[in-house]
């Protein structure tokens, strides 16, 4: 069954690397590159976002310390998650 849409949808023309656009279609079948690009582009404009958010705080408190990084990231994913986003792990 075809998954339904939520709110109406546009299309667009992109243009990308042929060698990027035959790795996305390897990954996600014809079918799915709209989704998963759209996921893409939902992911991103959340971590510009965050950038903004950050740039604020930080132009009117200066930057940040690990100390309020490392509480953010185990607010974010738990203690577990935290430590290993700082060994490098992801």
């Amino acid at each position: 069954m075809k998954p339904t849409r939520a709110g109406s949808t546009e299309n667009i023309s992109v243009s990308m690397p042929t060698e990027l656009v035959s790795e996305l279609r390897s990954r996600t079948g014809r079918r799915g590159l709209s989704s998963y690009i759209t996921e893409a582009v939902r992911h991103q404009l959340a971590m510009d976002g965050l950038a903004e958010i950050v740039a604020s705080h930080e132009e009117e408190h200066g930057t940040l310390t690990e100390q309020e990084i490392e509480a953010a990231r185990r607010e974010l994913f738990g203690d577990e998650n935290a430590e290993g986003v700082e060994r490098g792990a992801a």
